[in-house]
């Protein structure tokens, strides 16, 4: 695998990329692009796996540090409209690339709203042919909900409101650390490895106003209308993105779907202990729906059509 580093823009701010192709590519390629989960940076060493099997497979994969992240310009805002923006973005960025394939694109996203995102791009944008969304959120009030107690709940959204009136007369709102003050990590988030060669760059102070947002995010919503094929992989008691939010996104979707159900596993260990098994699942996804679209074949039937792009001859 070869990994170049590559720059675009997004909404005027240039944005830091990492450009993965297999080592002997030729000809355009079929490109998977992804956006990092929550808090995520694109060069941390849990993706490079998935990389690696995608290239090996013949596919390009660009991922990217969302703006104000990373090694990407911008102001550090935590905003899942501005991350939806970046991945429209990157994934006009694509067709312009002479190397790639401008109509056999597909979108991975792997944990919280990294997996939520993938569901959203794919729900907004056309040229998104296949995706896979990994242990994602569906409803950001609801899973912000279930990290708290009921009275922690209540007493966070009473922040919430207060804090929006300050905005509103001082210009400004409160600062506080986003896995700690927004997000809740579970013992298991303290205590595993699997992201530690980027823990330490994450912000420790964002903006309370993030939480909004968090409020206000909905990939279940996009999914009830989504047609394009998608593969959901889940773990069976999750305890930090809940496993019914994966479950209601599978169900929900109306085009080609699957579903991958982890057991007897963790959140943060299922990386570990089933990534053979996963990854080789995602990579025969892309496979079979990342085509170039040449010819297309609709079908129609329990109350919800869908459309399968074929390679062509």
């Amino acid at each position: 695998m070869q990994t170049q580093e590559v720059s675009f823009f997004s909404e005027g701010e240039r944005v830091a990329a990492l450009w993965r192709t297999p080592n002997d590519a030729q000809g355009p390629l079929r490109a998977i692009l992804q956006g990092p989960g929550w808090l995520g940076l694109k060069d941390a060493k849990l993706y490079l796996r998935y990389h690696q099997a995608l290239t090996d497979a013949g596919f390009g994969v660009l991922i990217f540090d969302y703006r104000g992240f990373g090694d990407s310009e911008g102001e550090q805002v935590l905003s899942p409209v501005r991350q939806l923006q970046d991945l429209r973005n990157a994934l006009t960025y694509l067709t312009t690339r002479d190397d790639v394939n401008a109509d056999a694109l597909g979108v991975f996203g792997s944990g919280g709203t990294g997996g939520g995102n993938a569901v959203l791009l794919a729900g907004v944008d056309s040229r998104v042919r296949a995706a896979v969304s990994q242990l994602p959120v569906a409803d950001g009030r609801d899973w912000l909900h279930r990290m708290r107690s009921e009275f922690e709940w209540l007493d966070f959204l009473k922040d919430l409101e207060n804090d929006r009136r300050t905005r509103v007369v001082d210009g400004k709102g409160r600062l506080v650390h986003p896995r700690e003050e927004i997000m809740v990590p579970t013992p298991e988030r303290r205590a595993t490895t699997v992201k530690a060669d980027v823990d330490g760059r994450i912000p420790t102070a964002i903006s309370l106003a993030a939480a909004d947002e968090i409020l206000d995010y909905r990939p279940l919503t996009a999914a009830q209308t989504l047609t394009t094929p998608l593969l959901v992989v889940a773990v069976e008691g999750d305890a930090t993105t809940p496993t019914d939010h994966a479950v209601a996104i599978y169900e929900a979707a109306r085009g080609p779907r699957k579903l991958i159900m982890q057991r007897h596993t963790t959140h943060y260990a299922a990386y570990d202990q089933n990534w053979e098994f996963v990854t080789e699942a995602i990579v025969d996804w892309f496979d079979r729906y990342v085509t170039n679209g040449r010819i297309v074949v609709q079908s129609a039937g329990e109350g919800h059509t869908t459309a399968d792009y074929l390679e062509g001859h």
